[in-house]
């Protein structure tokens, strides 16, 4: 870095200092009842957040607030397509199988770094090391070199072709100067993140709210709003309870709490398509699931999923098969588990599954008993359970729902996953049903899966994809990971006085993709 630019960088941070703390004493004060509640200024997002305990999109994949502290190579539209991001041009090719990527001139960090190909490779390469667990790291295992040209000019040359990869390449970008020498996951940078997204973390008060204030160095210009707030509340009930107190004025909501804001002077609820689909994860680690593998198909009869659409979701979702359902890979000539559960008695029944006294099924000493763990806060996912259970129990199981604090994830026996992705194909179905990959999670080996998942990564020919996901649909159908329950809209509720909401874009898992264009959003008057 030359004089020049060390400079400018110095005299950055000294002014963002200063611009932190006018902030934070601006929008920041007490009420004068006395009480602890924070008075945050007009021009601020107020959204109700689940929690966090380490923000690092090399890591950990979930969070919309990913999308506002970091910004990668490429980038999604409103209609999910990849369009330019930090790169301004990039191309394929294929006799070596190398992506060349072109970076923006002038692109820089919130800290005032400059941001160049070094810290592209750098986040790659952390994404590949296994030291670090990245969740993210089957997405890039075929990338075999990242060649750094210059500053603007990177080479990522795969071993085999994916056509995901500029998918992928979404994915924040890290600063190598702040995390070289350290130990990712334990860093201090995952509580003090720093990217080149549209918004920098000013403070973080665990458990209770996180702090963004705008970056008037963004690539695509500064954002409207000055500050967003993601502001801890774990219990979706409570959310709707905070946007009509005036403690939040955006947030995720359930359909439940949907019924109450609808129509309500000064809010507007958005009802938005997903990709996001929710489903029984059978744990083949625990020595019940390992032992009993045909269970997941039996009892994916089992379960009454228009029951819940209906009850649960208040007709907001669909009732689940596959997990490409939402997009054009689905295929729909599969077996879907319709509702059927004295087919569920009988399948049972022929795998020599007897009922005892109590009227639980029983085999070689063993009753047909087993648990379903939920995420604390999450009621929907919760009153699902409850659900299956019942559907479950009637037919002569002996299923409980738990909530635990922490998620055991080989020690239990299932859990009420989310998983969805409205991207590429191979994304949210590689790394999670592919054995041993980052977001496998239960334990699932199928070889049949896994040589088809591997053949449609790397097949460009569109037509020739869907023949290679219709018959991977085919196969996990045979052979469950999960018992499929709905895929969900994502409804949202906030101020009316929000504007640049994009109803129409099809959101992923835990509404990924609100935030896609946040930047241009405005709160008036």
């Amino acid at each position: 870095m030359n004089e020049h630019n060390k400079t400018r960088n110095r005299i950055k941070k000294v002014m963002a200092v200063v611009a932190a703390v006018a902030m934070l004493t601006a929008s920041l004060s007490l009420s004068g009842c006395g009480s602890a509640r924070t008075v945050y200024d007009s021009n601020a997002l107020v959204y109700g957040s689940g929690d966090y305990t380490a923000i690092n999109p090399a890591l950990y994949e979930h969070g919309e607030i990913n999308l506002l502290l970091f910004a990668g190579l490429t980038a999604h539209d409103g209609e999910n397509n990849v369009v330019p991001g930090l790169a301004e041009t990039w191309n394929f090719d294929e006799n070596t199988n190398t992506y060349s990527f072109t970076l923006r001139e002038g692109l820089t960090f919130h800290d005032g770094d400059d941001l160049t190909a070094e810290d592209v490779k750098f986040t790659i390469d952390a994404i590949k090391d296994p030291a670090n667990g990245s969740e993210n790291a089957s997405n890039f295992e075929d990338v075999k070199e990242v060649k750094v040209i210059d500053d603007t000019h990177i080479d990522i040359v795969l071993t085999a072709p994916n056509v995901a990869m500029p998918d992928y390449l979404t994915i924040g970008v890290l600063p190598k100067h702040i995390l070289e020498g350290e130990d990712m996951t334990t860093s201090d940078f995952n509580q003090n993140p720093i990217g080149a997204g549209p918004y920098k973390l000013t403070s973080w008060d665990m458990g209770q709210a996180i702090v963004l204030e705008k970056f008037d160095d963004y690539y695509q210009g500064s954002p409207n709003i000055d500050t967003v707030v993601f502001k801890i509340v774990e219990d979706t009930d409570a959310r709707a309870l905070q946007l009509e107190s005036g403690e939040l004025n955006f947030a995720q909501i359930t359909p439940k709490a949907e019924k109450t804001l609808e129509g309500k002077e000064g809010f507007s609820v958005y009802s938005m398509t997903t990709s996001d689909y929710r489903g029984i994860m059978y744990n083949f680690n625990s020595e019940f699931f390992k032992k009993n593998r045909k269970l997941p198909s039996i009892l994916s009869y089992a379960i009454n999923r228009e029951a819940i659409v209906d009850s649960v979701l208040l007709g907001h979702g669909q009732a689940a098969y596959s997990p490409l359902q939402a997009g054009p890979y689905n295929n729909e000539n599969i077996e879907k588990y319709a509702y059927d559960p004295a087919k569920a008695q009988a399948l049972l029944e022929a795998e020599d599954w007897a009922k005892n006294d109590d009227g639980i099924y029983e085999k070689d000493g063993q009753t047909l008993s087993f648990t379903i763990n939920c995420a604390q806060g999450d009621q929907v996912r919760i009153d699902m359970a409850n659900i299956c259970a019942q559907n479950l129990n009637d037919m002569g199981a002996d299923v409980e729902v738990e909530i635990p604090a922490e998620v055991d994830w080989a020690g239990q026996d299932a859990y009420l996953i989310g998983w969805g992705s409205p991207f590429d194909p191979d994304d949210h179905t590689y790394k999670v049903f592919g054995t041993d990959k980052g977001a496998n999670y239960n334990g699932y080996s199928n070889g049949e899966v896994d040589k088809l998942l591997t053949e449609a990564r790397q097949t460009e020919d569109d037509a020739s994809r869907k023949i290679l996901y219709a018959k991977f649909q085919e196969e996990l159908a045979k052979d469950p990971a999960y018992t499929f329950i709905t895929y969900i809209d994502a409804i949202y509720a906030g101020a009316s006085n929000i504007k640049g909401i994009t109803e129409d874009t099809v959101l992923g898992h835990h509404g990924v993709g609100i935030f896609w264009n946040i930047h241009q959003w405005t709160i008036t008057e």
